[in-house]
C-alpha cells in the first residue's frame, strides 16, 4: 500500500505539472494571436491614414475620375468603422479597400504627369511598403492562429482549453484571393 501511495502522489504531481504546462502554452498562444493582430491593425491604420493624402494628390489630376476617388474614400470609411472588429469581420472590408486601391492605381496609368509628381511617387512608395507589411503581418497572424487552434482542438490540450474557455481564433482571410495581391504601383 505504501508504494501505491507514493506512486499515486507522484502521478498526481506529474498530471498537475502537465496541466500547468498545457495551460501556459494555451495562454502564450492566445497572447501571440493578440500581438499578431495588433501588428495587422497598425499596418491597416497606416494604410488608412495615407489614403486621404493620396486622394488629395489625385484630385488635382483626375477630376473626371470622381467616382473612383469617392469609392476609395467610402471604402476607407468602412474600414475605419470596423477597426474594432476581429479578423473574420474585418478581412472582407479590408479586401474591398485593397480592391479600390488597385482600381485607383490602374487609372493612374492614363496620367503621365501624375506619375512624375514627387508627392504621388512618395505616396506610392509608402503605400507599397505598407501593403508589404500588411502581407507579412497577415502571415504571422495566421501562423499564430494556426498554433492556437491546433492546441484548442487537439488532445489533451483541448480538455484544458474547454475547461478554461479558450476558443479557436479566426484567420485573417480575404474573400477574393486577388485582394491579397499588392496593388501594382510600378510606373
Amino acid at each position: 500500500m505504501q508504494g501505491f501511495g507514493w506512486w499515486g502522489g507522484a502521478l498526481c504531481v506529474l498530471v498537475l505539472l502537465a496541466g500547468i504546462y498545457g495551460y501556459n502554452r494555451l495562454v502564450f498562444n492566445r497572447a501571440r494571436v493578440a500581438e499578431a493582430w495588433s501588428g495587422i491593425d497598425v499596418q491597416l491604420k497606416r494604410r488608412s491614414s495615407l489614403i486621404p493624402q493620396l486622394v488629395a494628390c489625385l484630385k488635382a489630376y483626375m477630376a473626371h475620375e470622381r467616382d473612383t476617388l469617392e469609392e476609395l474614400v467610402i471604402r476607407r470609411g468602412e474600414a475605419q468603422a470596423h477597426e474594432r472588429d476581429g479578423a473574420a469581420g474585418r478581412g472582407p472590408i479590408e479586401g474591398q479597400l485593397s480592391a479600390a486601391l488597385q482600381r485607383t492605381f490602374a487609372l493612374v496609368e492614363g496620367y503621365p504627369e501624375l506619375k512624375a509628381d514627387a508627392v504621388f511617387l512618395d505616396l506610392q512608395r509608402n503605400l507599397s511598403e505598407v501593403e508589404e507589411h500588411i502581407q507579412m503581418a497577415r502571415r504571422y497572424y495566421n501562423g499564430a492562429v494556426r498554433e492556437l487552434n491546433v492546441l484548442v482542438e487537439s488532445v489533451p490540450s483541448n480538455l484544458l482549453a474547454k475547461a478554461f474557455g479558450f476558443r479557436c481564433a479566426a484567420y485573417f482571410a480575404l474573400d477574393d484571393a486577388r485582394d491579397g495581391l499588392s496593388p501594382q504601383l510600378e510606373f
